[in-house]
C-alpha cells in the first residue's frame, strides 16, 4: 500500500483524473475499478471516481507497485486494459498470435502502445503467468515479424531458451510458413515456381525484381498456387523458400498479378474500385518441420497451426 497526499495544486480534482495524471501507466478502467473495490481509498475511507479532492487529503492506494513507474517503451503494456490479442496455440514456451492487420509488431515513430507485443506482455501479465517485477524474469519476445499490414501468425517466446531455438530454426529453415493473397490476374501457369534477384532502393524503401544476377540483388525464390478464381481476382498460397523484403507483393507484381490493395506494388484502379489500402496478404499457416533436434521443443515437430478467419478469404472467396 502507497499513501499519497494531496498538495494544494491538486486541490479541486476529481479523483479519477488526479489518478491518471499520477499513474499513467493504469488504465483508466482499472482504476474506475480499483476505486469501486475500495482498493483506492480518501481518508481511510470509502472513494467514488467524481469526488473532488482537497489538499490535506491522503489517497491510500493498494496499487501494484509497477504502476508506480515513469513510462517507457518497455513498460506502455500496463496501459492496455483489454489485450487484443487472438491466441492460434499457447504452451508454457511459446504463444502463436494471429496479428491483425494495421497492426505493427514492435513500437516505431507512428506508434508507441497499440503493437503486438505489448498485447501479449499484457495478457501474459494479466494471466500472472509472467511480470517484470520478478527477479530475472525473462520478458517475453518475438521470434519473427511480419509488416504492418500483413496479417498473420507471430512466433512469441516466453523463456530465452525457446528464443534461442526458435531464431535457430527459422534461419535454418526448419519451419514452413505459408501465405495467403489475392491477387489482381491469375498467373499464366496455376502453380510454379519463381526464382529471380531482388534490389532494394533504401530511399523509396521499395524493391525491385531482376531475371540475372545484380550487384546488391538478393536472391528471391518463391512457390505459389492458385486455389481459386472469381472474375479478375484470384486466391492464391505462397510458400518462401527465402524471406526477402516485400519479396511475395513485388514477385506477384512482375507476375502481372499484383496484391490486391497494395498501395507500392499493385494496380490503383484495382485497388480503388474494391476500397482496398492494405495489400491482402496473410501468413496463414505455420509447420514445424523440425527435421534436426529441437531440444525442449521437438514436440513441435510436424505440427502444424491454421488461423480460420482470414478476413480478405472470407470477404471475397467466402
Amino acid at each position: 500500500m502507497r499513501e499519497l497526499t494531496i498538495g494544494k495544486n491538486d486541490a479541486g480534482q476529481r479523483l479519477d483524473r488526479f489518478l491518471s495524471k499520477a499513474l499513467p501507466l493504469l488504465p483508466p478502467a482499472l482504476a474506475q475499478k480499483y476505486i469501486r473495490i475500495k482498493r483506492v481509498k480518501v481518508n481511510g475511507g470509502r472513494a467514488q471516481r467524481d469526488q473532488r479532492l482537497c489538499a490535506g487529503d491522503v489517497l491510500q492506494l493498494y496499487i501494484n507497485d509497477e504502476f508506480f513507474d515513469k513510462p517507457s517503451e518497455e513498460n506502455l503494456f500496463l496501459t492496455l486494459f483489454k489485450p487484443r490479442l487472438t491466441v492460434v496455440y499457447e504452451d508454457e514456451h511459446l504463444l502463436l498470435a494471429d496479428k491483425p492487420q494495421g497492426m505493427v509488431v514492435h513500437a516505431d515513430e507512428t506508434e508507441k502502445v497499440n503493437t503486438l507485443i505489448n498485447h501479449i506482455q499484457a495478457y501474459l501479465y494479466q494471466k500472472r503467468e509472467w511480470n517484470p517485477k520478478w527477479g530475472n524474469a525473462f520478458t517475453p519476445a518475438l521470434c519473427n515479424r511480419i509488416d504492418r499490414n500483413t496479417g498473420g501468425i507471430v512466433i512469441a517466446a516466453k523463456d530465452a531458451e525457446t528464443l534461442r531455438v526458435i531464431n535457430e530454426k527459422i534461419r535454418d529453415r526448419e519451419l514452413d510458413k505459408r501465405y495467403l493473397c489475392i491477387t489482381a490476374g491469375r498467373p499464366k501457369k496455376p502453380e510454379g515456381r519463381v526464382e529471380c534477384f531482388l534490389l532494394k532502393d533504401e530511399k523509396k524503401k521499395q524493391v525491385s525484381v531482376y531475371h540475372k544476377p545484380i550487384p546488391g540483388g538478393k536472391t528471391a525464390i518463391t512457390d505459389y498456387k492458385v486455389l481459386e478464381t472469381r472474375g479478375e481476382l484470384s486466391l492464391v498460397e505462397i510458400g518462401l523458400e527465402t524471406g526477402r523484403t516485400h519479396q511475395i507483393r513485388a514477385t506477384m507484381a512482375d507476375l502481372g498479378c499484383p496484391l490486391l490493395g497494395d498501395g507500392k506494388y499493385g494496380r490503383g484502379d484495382v485497388n480503388r474500385r474494391y476500397g482496398e489500402t492494405r495489400q491482402a496478404l496473410y501468413a496463414y499457416k505455420l509447420t514445424f518441420d523440425l527435421p534436426t533436434d529441437a531440444g525442449h521443443l521437438n514436440y513441435l515437430r510436424g505440427q502444424s497451426f491454421t488461423v480460420e478467419n482470414v478476413p480478405f478469404r472470407d470477404k471475397y472467396f467466402g
